[in-house]
């Protein structure tokens, strides 16, 4: 339980940035949706979803005994009609924009857990209270790997699938754009009866974080979440 209420307020910060990245970016290229919809803000409960983002973390948590988390955010509304110039650059930038937000939080939670291990080091009275906290942002580190990676995955409706779709032959493409109408139902495959393929999948975000961690290590205050 302490883990998990460690966990749970970086992944709300990492997958609420994730949305309003996307949202943001779309607006700069036209799309007003989200910001006409209050969605283009950092305030939680604006995208916060009952299942994706409390109900199915505490379920994967739990049900793995507390070695996996994941979850997200309602996703925010987006219109690529109304998108300008080139349209291939604009969606793919929008859709990019949730993963690159992801990775400049991974990056800044490496370095707030490298910072509090020098502060702690300097002020050892302090040590415990920035031991939990190195601790939290550890888990934004690995949490944001995740997400960035996860959504890098060329499933329909993920962000990768956006990506991927503008560099298919036309045909292929609008066929593979209609495999979005199956999508939550492979993913739940894939993360219920294909563990192996899915743990292939996310190999770079696991490989990421322990280069991060192996960083990190001279100034930890305590050992990494795992």
């Amino acid at each position: 339980m302490q883990e998990f209420l460690l966990a749970l307020p970086v992944l709300i910060v990492s997958v609420v940035a994730h949305e309003y990245a996307h949202g943001y970016a779309a607006l700069l290229f036209g799309d007003a949706t989200a910001a006409a919809a209050g969605r283009l803000t950092f305030n939680p409960l604006k995208h916060v979803d009952p299942w994706m983002t409390i109900l199915l973390p505490a379920i994967l948590w739990f049900g793995s005994g507390g070695s996996f988390v994941f979850g997200g955010a309602k996703p925010v509304p987006i219109n690529p009609a109304n998108y300008r110039g080139d349209f291939k650059r604009a969606d793919t930038i929008v859709s990019a924009a949730g993963i690159a937000a992801n990775l400049v939080l991974f990056v800044s939670f490496l370095g707030l857990s490298v910072a509090l291990g020098i502060i702690g080091g300097a002020l050892p009275q302090a040590g415990g209270v920035l031991a939990v906290l190195q601790r939290m942002f550890f888990w934004g580190v690995w949490l944001n790997a995740l997400l960035a990676f996860f959504n890098l995955i060329p499933i329909p409706p993920l962000d990768g699938s956006h990506i991927l779709y503008h560099f298919l032959p036309p045909n292929l493409a609008r066929g593979y754009r209609q495999l979005s109408r199956y999508g939550f139902l492979l993913l739940l495959a894939l993360l219920v009866f294909l563990q192996d393929l899915f743990s292939v999948l996310l190999l770079p975000a696991y490989l990421l974080t322990e280069a991060a961690f192996g960083l990190a290590e001279p100034f930890s205050l305590q050992a990494p979440p795992f």
